[in-house]
C-alpha cells in the first residue's frame, strides 16, 4: 500500500457492521450510543457514504476504539514495523483533514498519529472518544486552537498539550497556513 490518501469506504463499511454486530447492537442502539443518525449509519454500512472525521470519531467513541485502531482493523493490518510508504492515511472528505497512522499497530500500548489540518478546518470529537484513551497533542507546524470542553488553548509550533478528563474536544486551524500535529494516545488506567 502506498501512503497516498485513501478512501477505504468498503473496509470501513464492513468493519462498522462487524463492530456493531459483535456487540449485538441494532442500528438504533448504535445511533443511541454514538449520536449518529440511524440513516447515516445505514448509508455508511452500505458503502453509500464515507463518514466525516467527526462522525467516525463518534462511532469509534461508542465502540471504545481510537479512530486509528478502527481503521487498522478495517484494513486488516497488524505489524511491528511501519514503513513510511505503507502507513495508513485517511482523508476526511468534509474538511480535507488527513490522519496518518505512524505507529506500526493501532491498539498497542501507544498510538502515534500525524494529523494535517488544512487552513480554516475544524474537527469535533465527542467525550466518548476520550473515555478510554489519554492523548497528548504536539504541534509540529502552524497554529492549532484546541477546545477542551469550555476551555480554549492556542497552541503553536513545539507546544505539547495533555488532554484532561474526558470531554468534548475540537481542533481548529483558524490560520491561512496548514497545521500539522502529532497525537500520542494510550489506554487510560482502569
Amino acid at each position: 500500500m502506498s501512503n497516498e490518501a485513501l478512501d477505504p469506504s468498503q473496509a470501513i463499511a464492513e468493519r462498522l457492521r462487524f463492530e456493531r454486530e459483535a456487540r449485538k447492537w441494532s442500528l438504533a442502539e448504535l445511533a443511541e450510543h454514538s449520536g449518529v443518525s440511524k440513516a447515516m449509519i445505514s448509508k455508511i454500512e452500505r458503502g453509500e457514504s464515507s463518514p466525516t472525521m467527526t462522525v467516525l470519531g463518534r462511532l469509534c467513541g461508542a465502540f471504545g476504539l481510537t479512530i486509528s485502531t478502527f481503521l487498522t482493523h478495517a484494513e486488516g493490518r497488524v505489524e511491528r514495523l511501519s514503513r513510511a510508504a505503507d502507513q495508513i492515511r485517511w482523508t476526511d472528505a468534509g474538511t480535507g483533514c488527513v490522519r496518518t497512522l505512524i505507529s506500526p499497530t493501532a491498539g498497542g500500548p501507544i498510538e502515534l498519529v500525524m494529523v494535517e489540518l488544512p487552513a480554516g478546518a475544524k474537527v469535533r470529537f465527542p467525550q466518548s472518544l476520550y473515555s478510554v484513551f489519554r492523548q497528548s497533542i504536539w504541534v509540529l507546524e502552524g497554529e492549532l486552537t484546541l477546545e477542551e470542553g469550555d476551555d480554549v488553548y492556542e497552541l503553536g509550533v513545539g507546544d505539547c498539550f495533555d488532554l484532561g478528563p474526558p470531554t468534548n474536544c475540537s481542533f481548529a486551524n483558524a490560520s491561512k497556513q496548514p497545521c500539522r500535529y502529532m497525537v500520542a494516545a494510550s489506554r487510560r488506567a482502569s
